[in-house]
């Protein structure tokens, strides 16, 4: 999904407790007068990252259209989880692909591609999750790819059953492709439940609830905040008295300089520079079919020199 906010705040910074924070989602209208409201968590200004993952929308519950036009990404990989609804997909590279709940579409930009997002149906019920992960520097100029994973590996334990869509918890591996340590997984667990979800001491990891009211480290968590986890737990219990759906992600601490800006990553202002030109006036991003030469214009560069995002 296009990231449609060309002048973004960060947010409000969480309440800290050690290395465990609670962070508020801001929300952020993409696409104009009849924009679709994202709630945004990631990246955040006391957070840049969670691992790898420098990017988390959610967009929905809401009925709306969604109507993303062709438009580009540089060295990060798209990660695509819908909650309701169905997304049309393709890309620069040919893919023609719809997504459904419960499915997976991974989109490795590298060097370039372009790609477009439309729902399917008249203003249908949107829930989902839109999610980038930066590529290390050694991998940031691989080919650019998809993949569509309708058949992925599911983590039980007592009254959770989770589905890994990126990554691996403990033996359950998603078959999605990655360039760095790290997961993402969807779980539900039952009403009245506790169950425990193995983690990786070397990861940083972060919970955010979907549906219901889930207990986590003291934390009483609605749907909508993240609670980012810290390093250093090779486990955490998780509870409900009515039964809630989360999304776990985490990975090894992202160490290279990384700059956002707009749709594109880096690791210096003039890739940036370079990628929105060359978008504007060449052919490093390609076509994509069935727009009639429709796409979305790179906003202008900020007046300041972009810099790398760093934690608090």
């Amino acid at each position: 999904m296009s990231n449609l906010c060309t002048n973004p705040s960060l947010g409000e910074d969480g309440a800290a407790a050690g290395d465990v924070q609670l962070l508020a989602a801001r929300a952020v209208p993409l696409g104009g007068v009849r924009a679709i409201k994202v709630d945004r968590l990631l990246p955040h200004r006391t957070l840049p990252t969670v691992g790898a993952w420098c990017f988390l929308d959610r967009f929905g519950p809401q009925h709306d259209d969604m109507t993303v036009l062709p438009h580009p990404h540089t060295g990060l990989q798209t990660v695509t989880w819908p909650l309701a609804g169905e997304i049309r997909h393709r890309d620069s590279l040919g893919s023609d692909v719809v997504i459904k709940p419960g499915q997976l579409n991974l989109m490795t930009a590298g060097h370039g591609i372009s790609h477009s997002e439309f729902s399917l149906g008249d203003r249908p019920l949107l829930d989902g999750l839109q999610l980038w992960l930066a590529l290390p520097a050694i991998s940031d100029s691989v080919a650019p790819s998809f993949e569509q994973h309708t058949d992925l590996p599911i983590f039980e334990d007592h009254g959770l059953r989770a589905t890994v869509f990126i990554g691996a918890i403990g033996d359950v591996v998603s078959p999605a492709t990655t360039y760095s340590p790290l997961v993402g997984a969807d779980f539900s667990l039952a009403p009245g439940e506790a169950a425990t979800v193995p983690l990786r001491r070397d990861f940083e990891h972060a919970l955010v609830v979907v549906e219901g009211t889930l207990s986590a480290l003291g934390h009483d968590l609605p749907s909508g905040p993240m609670l980012y986890l810290g390093t250093n737990r090779d486990h955490i219990t998780v509870t409900s008295d009515r039964g809630a759906r989360a999304v776990l992600i985490g990975g090894t601490p992202y160490e290279d300089d990384l700059v956002m800006w707009w749709n594109f990553v880096g690791r210096s202002h003039e890739e940036i520079a370079q990628a929105r030109q060359e978008w504007a006036e060449g052919d490093r991003f390609g076509l994509v079919d069935g727009h009639d030469g429709a796409r979305i214009p790179a906003p202008p560069l900020p007046g300041a020199r972009l810099r790398p995002r760093r934690r608090a």
